[in-house]
């Protein structure tokens, strides 16, 4: 592709996401993880009160299996959003898209591997200032790109 023609996309596109819009849009996931971890710990107690009878209580699971679902819970929901749509909420509310650096959505692969790398080192966030093309550790690694959306 001639730098005409890829300046001409990324225009299409949008100009690459900086570190505050990107680090907004991951408090608003982090906090719909929260929200869905919230949401499978009282289901799990409402299957106990099935199963065992009142009174409802909640479980008490050891901590390293609630990092270990709240991990899985992340993961599946941004590498889920990302291959599907693109977008998570907090990508949504921000107005980015995450897409392959050719602008097609990532595949399913691509997108967990980037959503496992982004909840296991979230300080890869930390490069987008310094690189020029704004990109994380986590694009880097997946070749994928984090832009503001028009439309």
């Amino acid at each position: 592709m001639t730098g005409a023609a890829a300046r001409e996309r990324a225009g299409a596109w949008g100009e690459a996401a900086g570190i505050v819009s990107r680090a907004l849009a991951a408090l608003v996931d982090a906090c719909v993880i929260a929200g869905a971890g919230l949401a499978v710990h009282l289901a799990a107690g409402g299957v106990r009160l099935l199963v065992a009878g009142p009174p409802f209580r909640l479980p008490d699971p050891p901590g390293w299996l609630s990092a270990v679902c709240g991990w899985l819970i992340a993961v599946l929901y941004l590498g889920g959003s990302w291959s599907v749509t693109g977008v998570t909420a907090g990508d949504r509310l921000l107005g980015l898209r995450v897409t392959a650096r050719s602008g097609r959505l990532l595949g399913l692969p691509r997108a967990l591997l980037r959503a496992a790398l982004y909840v296991a080192f979230p300080v890869g966030l930390l490069w987008v200032p310094l690189s020029r093309r704004r990109a994380s550790v986590q694009d880097l690694v997946v070749a994928s790109v984090v832009r503001y959306h028009r439309g």
